[in-house]
């Protein structure tokens, strides 16, 4: 099942997806409440609401690797950044290309977003907490990351963290192809069956010291293949069982508009 928060004349609502059209619901876990509008008259928002994004780095041995990070071997926990709310957005918004970088990368990622309260629990509990999964792209200013004293402004720049285009609730997470093309070139093609820390793991281990309340937000990390965006670029994120977020590249320099930052 397919679950979109989205905008429309009369503000932003939950909804479910179902034929091109969207069936509104009175809550992120509401009831349908028999009010349908077409796809089309709405916007898409990012599929959460989240009080804090919490990203997993290094959970792909390949990615390890191929960014030279393996000299001390593979982590024995997952390794944990979070992004600002600032950075989020959304399905067909713009990627910003600061003037300040010179050297902005993509990742693509699965994304979990959380239904109910999560503190202190145990991996084979933690799906039971899970909302839906989606498809995020961890923008990265790779030599703000690799300069700067911590990954603040590497990784959580205005529109850093587009997330979308809907929360899909049916899914087993342990064995989805994620695939990221830009361009239309396939740069990314893994499997989160390699990642380090499953699914249930990484949500345990956080909830472990960080309390997660509905709507929020865990990116799970990223396959090997990662690299350079440039100004106009299409980038496509697709995670199976879930479909594709495609986001362009603004020029540098230039304000990316984002579905968040407009009036309700």
């Amino acid at each position: 099942m397919q679950r979109v928060r989205y905008r429309s004349f009369d503000g932003v609502h939950w909804g479910e997806l179902e034929g091109g059209m969207v069936h509104h619901l009175t809550g992120m876990l509401g009831r349908a409440s028999g009010h349908t509008v077409p796809l089309s008259d709405v916007t898409l928002l990012p599929p959460c609401d989240p009080s804090v994004i919490v990203c997993v780095g290094r959970n792909y041995a390949e990615h390890i690797r191929e960014m030279g990070n393996d000299r001390g071997g593979l982590p024995t926990e997952p390794g944990l950044f979070l992004k600002g709310l600032n950075a989020l957005s959304g399905a067909g918004d713009e990627v910003p290309y600061p003037a300040w970088t010179d050297d902005l990368q993509y990742e693509g990622e699965l994304a979990v977003v959380i239904a109910r309260r999560m503190r202190d629990v145990e991996p084979e509990e933690a799906l039971d907490h899970v909302l839906g999964y989606t498809c995020a792209l961890d923008v990265t200013a790779r030599d703000k990351q690799r300069s700067d004293l911590q990954w603040v402004r590497g990784k959580s720049a205005d529109g850093f963290c587009p997330v979308g285009p809907w929360l899909e609730t049916d899914l087993d997470p342990s064995n989805l192809r994620v695939q990221t093309r830009v361009n239309g070139e396939l740069k990314q093609d893994g499997t989160t069956a390699d990642m380090i820390f499953p699914v249930p793991v990484v949500l345990s281990y956080i909830s472990r010291f960080m309390t997660l309340e509905p709507g929020d937000v865990v990116l799970t990390g990223t396959p090997e293949g990662v690299g350079p965006l440039n100004p106009g670029d299409v980038v496509e994120v697709t995670v199976e069982g879930v479909g594709t977020l495609t986001n362009q590249v603004a020029a540098k320099g230039a304000y990316a508009e984002r579905s968040v930052d407009q009036p309700a």
